[in-house]
């Protein structure tokens, strides 16, 4: 059994890591040659401002009394310069927002693993390729386009990152600092003549990274007052900045300014998604050759924003992300970054029609370069016969577009050029994502196919070992052939030579072999499949088309309660009438009644706000309040008893009490001083620390009486948790530990009504270490039932206050009890653990479940585990559809012909697919060591004070 464990989780492992190396894989080449514009640019310098977390409609909209928050910003767009709005892509964060700005394409997803900080492959960027670039701002962003950069161009002045605090006194300090460091800079450059050389130079940048925006956002909300004052102190600090620029060069006329953001903030303080007030972010340009502001009648655009704003008269000129880069490279006459993807916006430009038309040129081979070079390596790796070149960009119709172009040009046909290079363009990013995706089809059924065999294979072993299913249907033994492992080995050595001869990655062979052994297992297992299906003829056909689709119809709403929270509530809904459809409610009022109200209390929490968008701490006072009236019933039963044992029980208690007390005062001083702008007091701090280190230690001095322990558990845990609330959530663990409460008593009913025997009754059952295997019995179909439970449970415990599968779902504000100094990983690892409370309740009750029900651990986990395996699966092969449909329209393009969103949407369904896919996955996997630390929390027992531990019945 422990080998099954250990090859279980190695390839539960293979099986997840194999989402990441399939769609999360590099998507940048190398190679490619310089391109750059062949006339002299209309600037020497560009100036570029990026508002951490400003949103478009933050910046364009007017203020209750009619007056812009950023009166500067709203005169350029009037009077001096052009505007827009910049579209970022999924995920909005800080880093991949400035790669697309700075460097052209949408962040290399690998980057993920390195938390968005650091390079996992080399990028080229308009720094890079800049003649000098210097920028100032947050500690974050600036290292990663200067460790990047060939030479020693790019200069970063950033302050300390302990300045990036969400509960200091003033965030917009982080702005006033980068302002006043710029203009120190530019006062000494006045005595220093090389720095002064440098600075009149052509081909220069100057980046301003303003964080405060952003912090104050996370810390206040967008809404605040907080939030506005600040756009207003940036609108003032870049006013003076362009003021000194002016000043400094003479108004030479030669300067460009740039203000963007590289993302926007929901309603309730986050980003990372894909909604539209993170996607939307203000595009304001002015300066060298940029266009002046166009009067127009009227604009056609999908919403409503040019009237709220008030500015229909003046054009709009939107963008993607990416395409800034190209606007700035040509701007200040740089070659184009290697790796760029945007598209040149020449509505922007304020140039001859020549300039526009030779600038789209460049940006087309620039494009077309990378497609060559992605042709290329694939083409090298791949075998001749097998190849499929993307048709609708042929070497000859490359050729025939190019010379077409410069035709065109030759014969000052502007307009035509734009036109053609943009066709261009589109068709060779098209022909870079169907050859990034190349290979993606064939991996996704490799791993199918594997995880197929290894449902099939475990499936059979809990049938064959732990099932009386079969048992008496066959008791002949075939002799073992020959034939069948040499077939498989054939078979292996085939798959190895085929990937061998194409220079296929390492990991290839994992995921083409790995379905070889695994289905070799499953037909060994031939008789137990033989003897299944006769024991299946031997069922009614309606009692088994019955649980077939009863079997389907709960996974499918697990399946759905991914997109639908609500469904998590028709699930639960119909467990409360579950009681009423058996003998339960005839043999045990009281608990079906409980079951009954609990479950539907529990379901009204998928029905509630998403965590985060409406804090209300005097939820998270009424949660505490309820653990203590609890705690307090629970005292007074341990006071009756007068044995030094229960003494020793009655301190473990009231030390939980107090901790409990100890985190509802954390929790209101800390939401108090934060208010006040005072930070986060080191007392409430060292606390909140002392209270998660000591949560999963002191359930371990508690008494190993199965309610007890439970309860002592829930104490420890809900400490914690009430310091990472900021709303309603707080009563979740509360309600979700009661349903448990319930469910075990259910359970040992549900046992005696099957006609098995319960020799001891819930209230004196003792969790043990070693527990006697004798009293265990084999599986049988309720089993399955319980099974699911457990399985639905840990969805809701997963989803139940949030749809977490979204990154805007965490709210920063949970983990303000511990820090507030910005620390991503260790917030991420905190806001994970409140993830994981519920988890820990529901398999902590699973365990005494299991005691209740006399059924060995090990058996039901392997179930356990293969439940849950059955939703990744109709998510893989739900994305390994839509792949293989976009893949199939990709060539022919009959998607983008008929409705060019529907392109989008099978993206978008691959996206979701992939991310349901790695949650259930982590899930699987967690399921492991939540199991493992469930039976620690349950049955190890700490003694106290150095006394010895004591028994009773």
């Amino acid at each position: 059994m422990l080998l099954f464990f250990t090859l279980g989780l190695l390839i539960h492992f293979v099986f997840f890591a194999s989402i990441f190396d399939i769609y999360f894989t590099s998507p940048l080449v190398h190679g490619m040659t310089p391109q750059f514009t062949p006339l002299p640019p209309p600037a020497r310098r560009l100036v570029l401002f990026v508002a951490d977390g400003l949103r478009a409609d933050a910046l364009y909209e007017l203020d209750e009394n009619g007056n812009s928050r950023a009166p500067f910003i709203r005169n350029i767009i009037m009077h001096e310069g052009s505007w827009g709005i910049s579209h970022t892509r999924v995920p909005t964060e800080s880093r991949p927002g400035h790669v697309a700005l700075i460097a052209g394409f949408y962040e290399d997803v690998s980057a993920v693993a390195k938390g968005w900080k650091e390079n996992p492959v080399e990028f080229d960027s308009l720094f890079n390729e800049s003649k000098y670039t210097w920028s100032w701002g947050s500690p974050d962003i600036l290292p990663m386009f200067a460790k990047g950069a060939s030479g020693d161009h790019v200069y970063t002045y950033s302050y300390d990152a302990k300045r990036e605090d969400f509960g200091a006194q003033d965030a917009t300090k982080l702005d006033t600092w980068v302002f006043d460091n710029v203009k120190d800079f530019f006062h000494r450059a006045r005595n220093n003549q090389s720095l002064f050389s440098k600075l009149n130079e052509e081909k220069i940048v100057f980046f301003l990274h303003l964080l405060g925006i952003d912090t104050n956002g996370h810390a206040h909300r967008p809404s605040s007052r907080d939030y506005k004052d600040n756009i207003k102190k940036v609108d003032d600090g870049v006013k003076e900045i362009v003021s000194m620029f002016n000043h400094f060069y003479g108004n030479d006329g030669k300067t460009t300014f740039i203000f963007t953001s590289d993302h926007g903030m929901t309603d309730w303080g986050s980003h990372g998604a894909g909604h539209p007030s993170e996607t939307l972010t203000p595009l304001v340009t002015w300066g060298a050759g940029i266009k002046y502001p166009q009067r127009v009648s009227a604009q056609q655009f999908d919403d409503a924003f040019l009237k709220e704003w008030r500015l229909e008269n003046w054009k709009r000129l939107d963008v993607n992300q990416a395409d800034i880069a190209p606007l700035m490279t040509s701007l200040i006459g740089v070659p184009f970054p290697l790796n760029s993807v945007g598209i040149l916006p020449v509505d922007y430009l304020n140039n001859t029609d020549l300039f526009k038309a030779e600038s789209m040129f460049t940006n087309a081979v620039q494009i077309l370069e990378q497609f060559k070079v992605k042709m290329t390596q694939k083409k090298e790796v791949t075998l001749p016969f097998l190849f499929t070149p993307f048709k609708l960009l042929s070497d000859s119709k490359q050729f025939n577009i190019l010379r077409k172009a410069r035709s065109y040009i030759k014969h000052r046909k502007f307009d035509e050029v734009v036109s053609l290079c943009k066709e261009l363009i589109h068709l060779a990013l098209k022909g870079l994502s169907y050859y990034h995706t190349y290979d993606r089809f064939f991996l996704g059924v490799n791993v199918v196919i594997g995880f197929v065999g290894w449902i099939s294979y475990a499936s059979l072993l809990i049938i064959k070992s732990h099932s009386n299913l079969i048992k008496g249907v066959s008791k002949e033994v075939k002799k073992p052939s020959h034939l069948l492992p040499c077939s498989f080995v054939a078979v292996g050595i085939l798959v190895a030579f085929f990937l061998l001869i194409q220079a296929c990655p390492w990991t290839y062979y994992v995921y083409g072999l790995l379905p070889v052994p695994i289905w070799y297992a499953v037909l060994r297992e031939f008789q137990v499949i033989q003897d299944l299906v006769a024991s299946v003829l031997t069922y009614p056909l309606s009692h088994f088309v019955g649980y077939l689709l009863a079997f389907t119809l709960g996974i499918e709403v697990l399946v759905l309660s991914f997109f639908y929270r609500y469904m998590l509530t028709a699930g639960l809904t119909a467990f409360a009438a579950w009681p009423f459809l058996t003998r339960l409610w005839t043999r045990a009022k009281m608990t079906s009644l409980s079951w009954t109200f609990f479950s539907l209390l529990l379901a009204v929490f998928p029905l509630m706000p998403v965590v985060g968008r409406k804090p209300d701490i005097s939820l998270v006072m009424g949660a505490g309040l309820l653990v203590l009236l609890l705690s307090l019933c629970v005292v007074t039963s341990l006071m009756k008893r007068k044995d030094s044992f229960i003494k020793e029980e009655l301190l473990v208690h009231l030390l939980q009490v107090l901790s409990t007390v100890l985190s509802m005062y954390v929790v209101y001083s800390t939401q108090s001083s934060l208010l006040r702008k005072q930070g986060l007091p080191l007392m409430n701090q060292i606390i909140s620390w002392a209270t998660l280190a000591s949560s999963l230690i002191v359930p371990l001095l508690s008494s190993p009486v199965l309610f007890q322990r439970l309860f002592s558990i829930l104490l420890s845990l809900m400490s914690t948790y009430l310091l990472l609330s900021t709303g309603y959530e707080a009563l979740f663990p509360l309600v979700l530990s009661c349903l448990m409460f319930v469910w075990i008593n259910i359970e040992q009913e549900t046992l005696q009504q099957s006609g098995v025997c319960c020799k001891q009754k819930v209230t004196s059952i003792q969790f043990s270490y070693n527990t006697d295997i004798t009293q265990f019995r084999q599986l049988y179909l309720d089993d399955i039932r319980r099974a699911f439970f457990l399985v639905f449970f840990l969805v809701t415990a997963f989803f139940g206050t949030g749809n977490i599968a979204s990154i805007n779902s965490f709210d920063l504000a949970s983990v303000y009890c511990f820090l507030t100094v910005f620390s991503p990983f260790m917030m991420g690892a905190l806001m994970m653990w409140k993830i994981l409370i519920p988890f820990v309740l529901v398999m902590c009750a699973f365990e005494a479940v299991q005691l209740t029900t006399q059924l060995s651990s090990k058996r039901h986990h392997v179930l356990n585990i293969l439940f849950p395996l059955l939703i990744p699966l109709r998510q893989l092969l739900a994305c390994t559809a839509w792949l293989f449909m976009y893949i199939s329209a990709s060539p022919n393009r009959l998607w983008m012909l008929s409705d060019p969103g529907l392109d989008l949407n099978l993206l978008h369904a691959i996206r979701s697919c992939i991310s349901h896919y790695v949650i259930v996955m982590s899930m699987t996997i967690f399921l492991v060591f939540l199991n493992g630390l469930a039976q620690l929390l349950t049955t190890k027992k700490l003694r106290l004070c150095g006394k010895p531990k004591s028994h009773f019945m």
